[in-house]
């Protein structure tokens, strides 16, 4: 029955490039067209890995390739993953149980995401409180879990998290003394930044211990304590003001029902002449539902916004959109470091993590990548403050020479 719905499924589907799958009868079948130059191919090893994927493709698949269930062929996971990714942002046609449910879900986000200060410290913990040992084996030497900004593509991955961190900076415009908050602020690097040579003064909030003593060890270390605080606080019970706010990476964590409450306390705690800086991944497409996968086994609670769910809360919140910034597949760029070093690294992944977290780490970094490169992910850099004079009329004092010009060159 399961092999007949999964022929079913992928005959409306696939309708750009060429897929094969080996059912676990040992049967084959091929689905799209010869003339497209796109290609995967699986083997399916058992029928309740085929269920699943007939029943909740994205994760069944996930699962299914993380158990060991589903293998490639002269093919891998990033280009069976692409073809599927093409195929569904390019009209290919999912059952209508799948179309249901993912309605279901969407009505259900409220509920799903409803992050209070309790829950965001267990989500938070799920992903970052995991060894830092990991984390070491593929960021750079800054330990920035965001994405890097790459002036040219051959900018390294350690030069390219700075060019980040000072482009930041410069829409900040922090000047010596200025007291500057930055939520979310992971293993500290941004924080230790401003303050060694931007000279702000500058307290740091998280929900995780691991990242908390990290920080403080990374401030202390620098000699930089009595110039940076770090706190294991949730920003909502922050009552300070602050002349400049940075987040990078965090609002991804609020979830929808949590916006208001968000951008309402970045007004709150924004000096009058202040400057906001909030960078997060973003949907350049109407609201959907969020990944099954990352939901469940990488980032509970998590929510990809477009920008429609963002401008509404900001503007309630009485705030002026100062600038506004799409980074389109600067982060696809940032993850394929990730990826490499990931893969680079493998014998000392495998002394702290078994075979299937490997797996899922890898079918993670893949989807990220495919989800910027093939589905409608950028990043979003939104400036943000209370007068609208609060920075120059032009962008020039962001950039010190014209910026070069490149393609990204995608598979």
């Amino acid at each position: 029955m399961w092999k007949q719905v999964f022929d079913r499924m992928l005959s409306r589907l696939i309708v750009i490039g060429r897929l094969g799958v080996t059912f676990p009868d040992g049967t084959r079948a091929l689905y799209g067209r010869d003339e497209d130059s796109l290609r995967g191919a699986m083997q399916v090893l058992d029928d309740r890995a085929l269920r699943r994927m007939c029943l909740k493709p994205e994760l069944g698949f996930a699962e299914g390739y993380m158990a060991g269930r589903v293998t490639f062929q002269g093919s891998t996971l990033e280009d069976t993953m692409r073809l599927a990714m093409r195929n569904v942002a390019r009209g290919g046609r999912m059952p209508p149980w799948v179309r249901l449910a993912e309605r279901a879900q969407f009505r259900l986000r409220p509920v799903k995401q409803r992050n209070t200060a309790l829950r965001s410290r267990f989500n938070v913990a799920h992903h970052y409180d995991i060894s830092d040992d990991l984390y070491r084996l593929f960021l750079d030497r800054d330990m920035q879990y965001s994405c890097a900004y790459f002036a040219d593509p051959n900018t390294s991955l350690d030069d390219a998290q700075e060019a980040k961190k000072a482009h930041i900076a410069a829409k900040l415009r922090i000047e010596p003394g200025m007291r500057v908050l930055d939520i979310g602020c992971g293993w500290g690097g941004m924080a230790l930044t401003l303050a060694r040579d931007h000279g702000a003064r500058v307290l740091g909030v998280t929900l995780s211990e691991n990242q908390l003593a990290a920080a403080r060890a990374r401030a202390a270390e620098a000699g930089l304590e009595g110039r940076v605080e770090f706190r294991l606080v949730d920003y909502r019970a922050l009552d300070e003001a602050f002349d400049r706010i940075v987040s990078v990476g965090m609002l991804e964590h609020v979830g929808v029902p949590q916006y208001g409450v968000y951008f309402d306390k970045v007004s709150d705690l924004l000096a009058p002449e202040g400057v906001a800086l909030i960078h997060t991944i973003g949907r350049c497409g109407p609201p959907t539902i969020q990944s099954g996968f990352l939901n469940k086994y990488i980032f509970p609670g998590g929510y990809v916004p477009s920008m429609s769910e963002l401008a509404p809360p900001i503007e309630r919140a009485g705030l002026w959109h100062l600038d506004i910034e799409i980074l389109r597949l600067h982060y696809a760029r940032t993850l394929r470091h990730w990826l490499a070093r990931f893969e680079a690294n493998l014998d000392r992944v495998r002394e702290m993590y078994d075979a299937q977290f490997i797996r899922m780490w890898r079918f993670y970094l893949v989807s990220c990548i495919l989800s910027f490169e093939e589905f409608n992910q950028a990043v979003f850099q939104f400036q943000l403050g209370h007068a609208r004079d609060a920075v120059p009329l032009t962008r020039d004092y962001l950039y010190q020479a014209a910026a070069p010009t490149w393609q990204y060159a995608a598979k």
